[in-house]
């Protein structure tokens, strides 16, 4: 018998493995986004009451082009307000910092303002200006996290993901 019971166990020691983030799920990206679309609600339902956005609703008059665009401009401004400073420093929006979530760039690293956040944003809100277009292709955006990555196409747009906040 060779066996020296005081030898130290042999065993293959692995380098630093490398970070995987978790995705977070179809769901809590559901809450977090309806969370900032209920504090954005807070701000443009007051705006558009105050000018007028509401007159022509119990008509069936649609309000002009241009009315829709300067509210989609206002959204926008609010947006940037709100959440600007948290996105930047953390990759998240009110509603994903409730629900513990983020957005990184592909590596995991906090996504950049120029070269991911605002590709994923002008993706996510510009092309739901355009009237009828629009609204089809909000839709397709949102169906796409029901793929293999749970990745809309703005998260492809910006090559982005967005994962559990450690």
């Amino acid at each position: 018998m060779n066996d020296n019971i005081y030898k130290p166990p042999e065993a293959e020691l692995l380098g630093d493995q490398e970070h995987v983030d978790l995705l977070a799920s179809r769901w809590t990206r559901l809450w977090a986004s309806l969370l900032d679309s209920l504090i954005m609600m807070l701000f443009i339902m007051p705006a558009m009451f105050l000018t007028g956005g509401f007159e022509g609703l119990t008509e069936g008059v649609q309000p002009s082009i241009a009315y829709t665009l300067a509210i989609g401009l206002l959204g926008l401004a609010v947006f940037i307000v709100i959440n600007g400073k948290l996105l930047v420093s953390s990759g998240q929006t009110i509603g994903k910092k409730l629900l513990n979530i983020k957005i990184v760039d592909l590596e995991g690293g906090l996504p950049e303002l120029k070269k991911h956040l605002i590709k994923r944003y002008a993706v996510y809100f510009i092309p739901g200006q355009i009237p009828v277009v629009g609204q089809l292709f909000t839709i397709i955006n949102v169906l796409f996290i029901f793929g293999k990555e749970k990745r809309c196409v703005h998260d492809l747009a910006a090559n982005t993901k967005v994962v559990v906040a450690r």
